[in-house]
């Protein structure tokens, strides 16, 4: 790692649950943002769109520092074209998605990328939970259970689509933890956002909806390729390495409850006496396994 991604690791080590408490707040206004955008353009072509601006801002600044390692991208090119597939595909799923259920579902269903990722976590990097994390990890899968499957939600196409986009997620996350937590982190970051992007803009030309945004739509752009993949997947991927996946899993299974109270406070949607019960499961179980966290070191 450079001298600038270790102070970085540094910090957060000193003040995760700052960290934690940002990511969990930016990560929170994903499925926002896609409903925001969805009176504007078509779902796959704003995931597009918020990329493309993401990819810009870090390319800038990384230019500004003179940074740039294209050596980075070419020596791990199976590497960036996978993850980049699989973020992309599940980007646009979510995009879309939001045309068909609410928000707060669509983070909650979201949120059974749990289950697969403690599936990779345990069975493929064979990492292992003590007793207390375990019980809070069942809690945790417990009220994303009582929320992502009621009667009904699972059987729609946005619900299908969002859980799909879990399963890529997940998988993408596992990837990049196994072969890419030792890559210098800016550029690891760049050509992961830029290989993303390159896929949504072949998604957007095999569907033909090329569309150019009004300028709402380029306000709301330009501040979620900002905080939802900038800030947001800065902060994810640095959680990401400082944290076992499956602690990293556990700990985003609030984000969903923090979705549901800004979806209450921009669209008037109230969440279900289901939702809130398995939000209460979810944050209960988030509790046990951070609390374990300083004893497990």
């Amino acid at each position: 790692m450079t001298k600038q991604t270790s102070r970085v690791a540094s910090t957060f080590m000193g003040n995760a649950p700052l960290v934690i408490g940002v990511l969990l707040v930016v990560d929170s206004l994903h499925f926002i943002f896609a409903r925001l955008l969805a009176p504007h353009l078509p779902g796959g072509t704003s995931a597009m769109y918020v990329l493309a601006v993401a990819t810009l801002e870090i390319t800038v600044f990384l230019a500004f520092k003179g940074n740039i390692r294209p050596r980075l991208f070419l020596q791990n090119a199976s590497f960036f074209l996978i993850i980049g597939l699989l973020v992309a595909a599940a980007t646009s799923l979510n995009y879309i998605a939001v045309g068909f259920i609410d928000p707060g579902t669509a983070a909650m269903l979201a949120q059974s990328a749990t289950i697969f990722a403690l599936a990779f976590s345990v069975i493929w990097l064979r990492e292992r939970l003590s007793s207390v994390q375990i019980l809070g990890a069942l809690l945790a899968l417990a009220g994303v259970f009582f929320i992502s499957f009621q009667p009904g939600d699972y059987l729609r196409l946005g619900s299908l689509m969002v859980l799909a986009s879990a399963f890529m997620y997940a998988l993408h996350a596992a990837i990049v933890k196994r072969h890419g937590g030792e890559m210098e982190f800016s550029n690891f970051f760049l050509w992961r956002v830029a290989s993303t992007t390159a896929f949504l803009m072949v998604f957007t030309t095999v569907r033909g909806q090329w569309v150019l945004p009004d300028r709402e739509a380029w306000i709301i752009i330009i501040a979620a390729g900002t905080v939802d993949v900038v800030i947001s997947r800065v902060l994810y991927y640095v959680a990401l390495r400082r944290l076992k996946m499956s602690i990293h899993t556990i700990i985003l299974t609030i984000s969903p409850v923090l979705t549901v109270l800004w979806s209450l406070l921009l669209f008037s949607e109230r969440p279900s006496v289901t939702a809130l019960i398995g939000g209460a499961a979810v944050i209960a179980g988030v509790v046990i396994v951070t609390s374990s966290l300083g004893r497990s070191r």
